[in-house]
């Protein structure tokens, strides 16, 4: 690869932060791993790879689609003015076509999932490029954000079975407020900048102070749910292990947060949130495998 083309890749890596794909990403693993806990038969790691190229597509999609949505309120926002579209590095238009490409790729891999998955998928697919616009109309655009990311571990349980089950419903549930919680926290960054564009978000809303204790509740009901899902699996140790380091994590990045002290909200976001997802997971799977 050429350095242009390894520049160009760089670009477009960053352009759909592509690293964050590691929030999601390990809930459709679970979701993936629990199918066949759930309903035993051999492992098809072609269907793996499938359901991974549909994550991988179908986050591209969302957040080229966003940047796209978003590029004016980018420009003028010191956070995010330095963002690939606003600093020219990709044109609106190119980010467009990625945008579409990615979108009838992700409908396109689908195709050989089942038949259930791909008829899903528009519906899937406009979840998850709604929430760009919620922005302008409903402090509930975090909740949006983890609804559309919840979609990825009954996905990918669909994927195996065919069928919806109660227990991928529940792990959807954990992502949604879990999800919906550290974007609360998250969103305080842009709290002025909301106010003064007319932007919904629960900071400009109510305030930092009120906006945490919001995002206590979502996460405290995270924790809940992650509780009633080990009881109701009958889970193993495995399970209360990675159970309790996942909300141990949800409990440290609200104690790194607080109205008096924002700075670390980064660390609170990625670097805790991440890891999180990562050994909930790790876990989870060896729960069902083992």
């Amino acid at each position: 690869m050429s350095n242009s083309n390894g520049e160009k890749l760089k670009n477009y890596l960053s352009l759909v932060k592509f690293s964050h794909t590691i929030f999601a990403m390990p809930f459709a693993l679970i979701g993936f791993f629990l199918a066949y806990s759930l309903n035993p038969s051999n492992l098809n790691w072609k269907l793996l790879v499938l359901v991974l190229l549909c994550m991988i597509f179908a986050r591209n999609s969302a957040m080229s689609f966003n940047r796209v949505v978003d590029r004016y309120i980018d420009k003028l926002n010191p956070r995010t003015a330095e963002r690939e579209i606003p600093q020219g590095v990709i044109s609106a238009n190119s980010a467009r076509v990625f945008t579409i490409l990615n979108s009838l790729l992700f409908i396109a891999t689908t195709w050989f999932i089942n038949r259930l998955v791909f008829f899903l998928s528009p519906v899937a697919l406009s979840v998850i490029l709604l929430y760009s616009f919620t922005k302008r109309w409903t402090i509930l655009c975090h909740l949006i954000l983890g609804l559309g990311l919840s979609l990825a571990p009954i996905g990918a349980y669909l994927s195996v079975t065919g069928k919806f089950d109660l227990i991928p419903i529940l792990y959807s549930l954990i992502v949604l407020f879990w999800v919906g919680g550290f974007d609360v926290i998250y969103s305080l960054q842009d709290e002025v900048f909301d106010k003064n564009e007319s932007l919904k978000s629960i900071p400009a809303a109510l305030g930092t102070k009120k906006a945490l204790w919001v995002a206590a509740i979502f996460h405290l009901i995270t924790a809940l749910i992650v509780l009633f899902v080990g009881l109701k699996l009958d889970a193993s140790r495995w399970y209360w292990i990675g159970a309790s380091i996942f909300i141990t994590l949800l409990i440290y990045q609200h104690s790194i947060v607080s109205p008096q002290n924002t700075k670390r909200i980064n660390i609170a976001f990625a670097t805790t949130n991440g890891i999180a997802s990562i050994i909930f997971a790790f876990f989870n799977i060896l729960n069902f495998i083992l």
